[in-house]
């Protein structure tokens, strides 16, 4: 089944586009909330919490791209659920929620209304487009799929201070590029 027709399912309340999403895109969204929780079950129910998301809120919303829509979804329950569960604890630390280090960027409050505006999406996709292609690529790893530092050196065979140095100069141009165009 096309992507569309499965949106179009969505829209027509056919309870199928709930199962066939999941078929098709159950280890690309469990994959996401793994690495946030790191426990199976909590990024299973992130999962169907996720689907029950896209369920209530398609329509009105007609996404562009349900694989990403999904993958957002199961994200931003995933980081909710983390921070519950963590509220009353130390955080190991060595473990930030990708998100955390840019929000220290952006500022926490801006990041919770902005993340959402199209216009700041737009800006920061402009801003990957501009990045070496391994830039881009450790860029969305870690603040994306939230990957570790340590999955993504051994998936681009770099080492860690590399990496850290990646993000951290990338983060930093970000800032600036945001800052210049208003946000």
């Amino acid at each position: 089944m096309q992507e569309e027709n499965l949106i179009h399912q969505f829209i027509e309340r056919n309870e199928e586009a709930i199962s066939e999403s999941k078929q098709r895109y159950a280890s690309y969204c469990l994959a996401i909330a793994q690495n946030i929780l790191t426990d199976r079950e909590d990024a299973e129910e992130c999962l169907n919490d996720a689907l029950l998301a896209a369920w209530n809120s398609i329509p009105p919303h007609r996404p562009e791209n349900l694989k990403t829509y999904l993958g957002k979804l199961t994200r931003e329950i995933s980081i909710d659920r983390f921070r519950k569960k963590n509220a009353q604890k130390r955080i190991p630390s060595g473990f930030v929620i990708p998100f955390e280090e840019l929000e220290e960027m952006i500022g926490r409050s801006e990041v919770a209304a902005s993340v959402e505006e199209s216009e700041l999406s737009r800006r920061i996709s402009l801003f990957l487009r501009s990045l070496k292609e391994h830039e881009r690529n450790v860029f969305i790893r870690r603040y994306w799929y939230c990957d570790s530092v340590e999955s993504i050196c051994a998936r681009f065979g770099f080492g860690k201070s590399r990496v850290l140095m990646m993000l951290k100069r990338t983060r930093d141009r970000l800032a600036g590029y945001l800052k210049k165009e208003g946000f």
